[in-house]
């Protein structure tokens, strides 16, 4: 090698490179792929053994019986619970990062103070929420998930937000505000249009932290508001696991996020990239 040209020495070192990237790239992808493949598989399929790394067949048995037995209808409870509460979260976390950006509503370091929320344990709290719920009549019920989901959005939302919003161009307010807006056409006109790009990429992570919630979901849900993140550990036995259902049903809770994060792709990247590390 000591004496190989410099262009050969190169060439075998981006061969290295694009090897090691392979292996990397097979090793995590190959779950994601056995997940669905075992949703198409058969029983003797399944616990073939050696094991068998296609279905012979492509069969949706295994997704029909979740439908017919109503366990889909977690995925929908999940859709819900996870669209209001970020819309909401959206809504009313958008106009406090606006207070923070442009008024310095609470002083500089109200916005630290508020993000250090989110950094609260989730199971350090499930317990007393839980009591106030049982108080409220709220278990188990959407607006007792909904408000939550809300909640614990705020923070992120609100810190995200800020960012974005001291990004835009103060001058731009001031010549709606001399034009005749007030601020809520400011906000409705120059600001939302502006952060449009923000705005997407902290819905889109919103949406997936309330969507991916399990210990909130698995003490305040019973059986009418059940989310798809629960329903998985139903087919844990300890006797046995109906790995069919646990796959059938991890491919259906996983649709909705990467359709969500496939439609708005471009926005989250510009995003990301505009504000992100800002914030």
């Amino acid at each position: 090698m000591k004496g190989a040209p410099f262009h050969r020495r190169k060439e075998t070192k981006l061969v290295v490179r694009y090897l090691i990237a392979t292996f990397l790239v097979v090793i995590f992808v190959f779950p994601i792929y056995w997940l669905f493949a075992i949703s198409f598989k058969t029983p003797g399929e399944i616990f073939a053994v050696p094991p068998v790394w296609y279905p012979k067949s492509i069969q949706f048995n295994n997704y029909a019986v979740l439908f017919k037995d109503g366990d889909a209808k977690t995925v929908g409870n999940s859709l819900v619970l996870s669209s209001v509460s970020t819309f909401f979260a959206m809504i009313f976390g958008t106009v406090a990062a606006y207070s923070l950006a442009r008024f310095k509503t609470g002083g500089e370091n109200l916005g630290v103070w508020i993000i250090s929320q989110r950094m609260m344990p989730p199971v350090a709290i499930a317990f007393p929420i839980f009591l106030f719920y049982v108080w409220l009549g709220w278990v188990d019920t959407y607006i007792g998930l909904i408000i939550l989901y809300t909640a614990f959005s705020l923070p992120y939302v609100i810190w995200m937000m800020r960012g974005y919003i001291e990004e835009i161009p103060l001058e731009l307010e001031e010549s709606a505000l001399i034009d005749g807006c007030n601020r809520w056409e400011v906000l409705w006109r120059v600001v939302f249009p502006m952060a449009r790009s923000g705005l997407f990429a902290t819905a889109v992570f919103t949406f997936v932290f309330s969507w991916n919630d399990f210990l909130f979901a698995l003490v305040l849900t019973r059986t009418e508001v059940t989310t798809y993140t629960v329903q998985v550990t139903h087919y844990f036995g300890g006797q046995s696991n109906f790995w069919s259902k646990i796959a059938a049903m991890s491919v259906l809770g996983t649709i909705p996020v990467f359709i969500t994060v496939a439609t708005l792709q471009r926005y989250l990247v510009r995003g990301i990239s505009m504000g992100a590390v800002k914030g």
